[in-house]
């Protein structure tokens, strides 16, 4: 493909209606040596247009993201294209469009990942001699650069390499970089009424901001120490610095002075928090200029984000006593809720707007736990550290600023209705104490308030009412109750989930959006006792009206992108089908009908990740309580919707839908294989599902599963050495390693010895070289299981003894070697009570059943006894089975293509011996038994092998007479 054909075909892949097609053509074009260099050469020249080379540069990182290198951090590209790209990406990053940048500047994260700064040393010194005096265009470009790396160091622990990595950057970053913030400052100065001269430099020193933040994460650099006062003025002067020039007319997008102040504001939080003693000296001034930002900065949205870290800068400062105390009388408390709070807490016209035009925006950025930097967060995050510090004080102002607002809108309700928002969202953020979590609210409150009273007196009736209550008010009600529901008792909560859950008939967007959330997340409440507070027999009544109307609310607008728009109405769907578990039968047809109609209008455009996991989550739910008792119908039903999705390769689904497949087939085990299955066999074995990593833990449940159903198809149709090949190459890998012996495990499970003798020694070769040239602490863990899995399977023709045949096979004596050097000592590093069970078992049939061990290895014998012995020291105890479905939290999730495991049809562990309940009793019937069946031949094996170990010849006497 010549270069304008794949420019016209990376245009291409940003069309919704070309995009498949251009994806295609790409991936065969990738194979191909120079690709990369291809993509970069796009991105860098004006001979194409700007939408060809933004989406060479989108392709570009992607590519990097799948090719730059592989687990073992070998790189998967030629060396001579991996030097090319290091050459080349730099100067080129630094003199393409901001928004070219930002995606090179992703790549040069991925590359720095693996790289930097070890194989990729002269970096720094690259970046640091294209800086200027001057030239801010040149200086922007390398300074974003810098930032793609160092915003790696952000979120990291503390380690020893980690610090090296930034003890490099800095002994060379440093000074240069402290040189530059004051050539800024000077440039900005000298071209204070230029603005075309003046913007760029702003822009720097926003983008230094930044990296100052960056390079301070881990500790205060020496070179920063040493410069504090400097540095802290500079920080002053741009807080409370003003240019007309730099004003901006739009009320909502922030402009260059709110990101230069909030980037700074950032700093300041940091060195508050972390480096008291470096910066306590200067805090009083920024306390100060921070107070007047705050009463005179204007209520455009464009000012929130500022507004916003302003307040966080204020609560990091009130942690300190010294600081807490200058608020701790009533008057300044007064001024600071009246001036700072209340401002930033009450509704503006903004918000209302927000509300009617944009309200799953305006849910998002409401809902506790939002990641937005909202006024209102961090005005109560704010007021909640005040009264950490004077609860008293605190309490008894605001509980006068709530009643007077009570009193406003009692006057005149109609009219000052704003007033009770406010008086309301005031009421909760004193009442709180501590964070408000995801599975209980509130878990603490104010014991110098009473939420149940003030619910009753001033919020209860806002929900009773059906007319004359704006719908704000109204979700004020819903969140209070969403927020303090763990405060709430189980006959209260009798009375109340009613009046929720006629809030989802609300023609109100926000308000049954709302309801929705709170009924979910109440039907989620346990009390102390782990039982639910809202019981199962109440709703299931109500059910099969709530899943519908449920589905109507979702399927109101089919429109791809606005059906699948709000998640919270999905979760609920969810969460109503895990409280109603089998009692969905009765309505199967009518729930999987919206579940069909939904997968296939927003299969051709995936657009909200967190609406479509917890519609497979909850299409999770209705198979795993369903399907047992009609599987052909929901199979019949939903086959041919998942394969849409296989052959369209809507990727984003089809990790998804290979757990489904798998639950289906889990569903009815004694089933046998269906020609849905056995078309869908050929396809997954192929390579190109395997080469998705996401895809891969999905894959090798769905193959289990299919395996346990229809091993003998497996065979009859040549596909075991197919199977065998996936094992081979997820084994070979240590990112996979652990499905490859999840998946030999299911491979052993199904095929009969009979079978599996043709294949196990080349198995075992694979095993054996992953020990002997790259182990891990993973790989031999597993592989002692699996040793332990196969010796203790002698009812099933395999055992010991046929471990030990083939091992054998692959090199004469090598079994004792591994036996003694990795299985023993490595079986006492077992930890999951389920292994240890297995090991237990296995040690016991090797001493009484094994014929190697009774004949030929009789030091073994002993060594096998001491073993299983050690282990009975601490046996181990398997928890019953716990049939309930653990909550994920979105949020802590990395949405995209990739694996989210489904926990609605999470695979629950499988304990083989389930008769086995104690394992020591079990020991010692098992030698009692086998002592008795072989004539005392196991009494005289202990006696002789374990002479020279009385304790243990005791213990083992012990286990055989009880």
């Amino acid at each position: 493909m010549d270069m304008q054909r794949l420019a016209s075909a990376l245009e291409a892949s940003l069309d919704p209606a070309q995009n498949k097609q251009a994806e295609t053509a790409l991936l065969q074009e990738q194979r191909k040596r120079g690709f990369s260099l291809q993509l970069l050469q796009i991105v860098a020249s004006d001979a194409y247009g700007p939408t060809a080379r933004l989406a060479s540069a989108l392709y570009f990182k992607n590519f990097i993201r799948r090719s730059w290198t592989d687990e073992e951090g070998n790189y998967k590209l030629p060396s001579v294209e991996v030097v090319s790209i290091k050459r080349e990406l730099i100067g080129l990053m630094i003199n393409v469009p901001s928004n070219i940048q930002y995606q090179l500047g992703d790549a040069v994260g991925v590359i720095a990942d693996s790289d930097f700064w070890r194989r990729w040393d002269t970096l720094v010194d690259d970046l640091v001699s294209r800086l200027t005096p001057d030239n801010a265009r040149i200086n922007n470009g390398v300074l974003q650069v810098a930032h793609s790396i160092f915003k790696r160091w952000r979120p990291l622990y503390r380690s020893d390499e980690l610090y090296t990595e930034i003890n490099h950057v800095l002994s060379k970053f440093g000074e240069p970089f402290v040189q530059l913030l004051g050539n800024t400052d000077q440039l900005i100065e000298q071209n204070r009424n230029n603005k075309p001269a003046l913007s760029p430099y702003i822009s720097t020193l926003n983008l230094m901001m930044k990296l100052l933040y960056d390079l301070s994460v881990q500790d205060l650099p020496p070179i920063f120490e040493d410069n504090v006062t400097s540095i802290t003025s500079l920080l002053h002067k741009y807080l409370v610095y003003d240019n007309p020039v730099l004003h901006t007319d739009a009320d909502s997008e922030a402009g260059p002075l709110e990101l230069v102040k909030s980037g700074i504001f950032e700093v300041l939080i940091i060195y508050s928090q972390k480096y008291e003693d470096a910066f306590g000296p200067f805090v009083e001034q920024f306390v100060g200029s921070s107070w007047n930002l705050l009463t005179t900065t204007g209520l455009d949205t464009k000012n929130d984000v500022l507004v916003s870290k302003a307040l966080q800068f204020l609560t990091s400062v009130t942690r300190m006593p010294q600081h807490a105390q200058a608020f701790n009388n009533d008057d300044t408390m007064s001024q600071v809720i009246e001036r700072v709070v209340l401002p930033n807490l009450s509704l503006r016209e903004s918000d209302l707007e927000l509300f009617e035009d944009e309200p799953i925006e305006f849910i998002r950025r409401d809902l506790e736990g939002s990641d937005s930097d909202t006024r209102r967060r961090a005005a109560t995050d704010f007021l909640q550290r005040l009264l950490s510090q004077s609860q008293k004080l605190v309490t008894a102002v605001v509980l006068r600023y709530v009643n007077q607002y009570l009193s406003e809108f009692s006057r005149n309700p109609s009219a000052n209705w704003k007033s009770k928002d406010t008086a309301v969202y005031l009421y909760s953020a004193i009442a709180a104490k501590g964070a408000v979590t995801a599975s209980q609210g509130v878990k603490s409150v104010n014991e110098l308030v009473n939420i149940l009273d003030f619910f009753k007196a001033n919020v209860a009736g806002d929900l009773v009412s059906d007319s004359n209550v704006e719908p704000i008010l109204k979700v004020d009600a819903i969140k209070y109750l969403y927020v303090f529901r763990s405060q709430i008792t189980r006959e209260q909560w009798r009375d109340a989930f009613p009046l929720i859950v006629k809030h989802l008939g609300s023609s109100d967007y926000v308000v049954y959006s709302y309801a929705a959330i709170a009924v979910e997340r109440v039907l989620a409440l346990t009390d102390a006792a782990k039982r639910p507070v809202i019981s199962p027999t109440d709703v299931k009544p109500l059910s099969a009206q709530l899943l519908q109307h449920l589905f109507q609310l979702i399927e109101r607008n089919p429109e791809s992108a606005k059906l699948q728009e709000n998640e919270f109405l999905m979760r609920c769907v969810m969460r109503v089908l895990i409280v109603l578990r089998d009692g969905v039968i009765p309505i199967t047809d009518n729930v999987l009908s919206h579940f069909i109609k939904i997968t296939t209008i927003i299969s051709p455009n995936p657009a909200n990740p967190r609406f479509y996991y917890y519609h497979f989550e909850a299409l999770g739910a209705f198979i795993r309580f369903a399907a047992p008792s009609q599987p052909e119908k929901i199979e019949n039903s939903l086959h041919p919707v998942f394969v849409n999705v296989l052959q369209n390769e809507i990727q984003e689904f089809i990790p998804y839908v290979f757990q489904l497949f798998a639950a289906l087939l889990e569903a009815n085990p004694s089933g046998s294989l269906t020609s849905y299955y056995t078309q869908i066999t050929q396809p997954i074995l192929s390579p190109d599902f395997w080469s998705s990593r996401g895809n891969i833990p999905a894959l090798v449940r769905l193959l289990s599963s299919l395996m346990a159903r229809g091993a003998s198809y497996i065979v009859e149709s040549g596909q075991l050495e197919a199977v065998l090949g996936i094992f081979q190459s997820l084994i070979i890998s240590k990112a996979n390693e652990i499905y490859g012996f999840e998946l030999l495990e299911s491979i052993v499970a199904n095929f009969p010895p009979s079978i599996l003798d043709t294949y196990f020694a080349t198995v075992l070769q694979l095993l054996f070289t992953r020990l002997q040239n790259s182990k891990t602490e993973t790989f031999s863990s597993r592989f002692v299981r699996f040793y332990h899995f196969v010796s203790a399977r002698i009812e099933s023709g395999l055992g010991a003894d046929w471990f030990i045949k083939h091992a054998n096979q692959v090199q004469d004596g090598v079994y004792v070697q591994l036996y003694l050097g990795i299985i023993l000592p490595d079986t006492q590093k077992l930890a999951r009570p389920l292994d240890r069970k297995i090991a237990v078992i296995s040690l016991t049939k090797t001493l009484t059943e094994s014929s190697a061990f009774a004949e030929k290895y009789k030091k073994g014998w002993s060594f096998t006894c001491g073993a299983l012995l050690k282990l009975l020291e601490n046996p181990p105890v398997i928890a019953s089975t716990d049939d309930s479905i653990v909550d994920q939290d979105v949020d802590d999730m990395s949405f995209g293509v990739g694996f989210t495991q489904l926990q609605t049809i999470r695979r629950p562990t499988r304990d083989l011996w389930p008769e086995v309940t104690d394992v020591k009793s079990w020991v010692g019937q098992t030698l009692r038994d086998a002592n008795a069946v072989q004539g005392g031949k196991i009494k005289s094996f202990a006696e002789e092998r374990l002479a020279q170990s009385p304790e243990a010849l005791h213990v083992l006497a012990m286990y055989m007479s009880k």
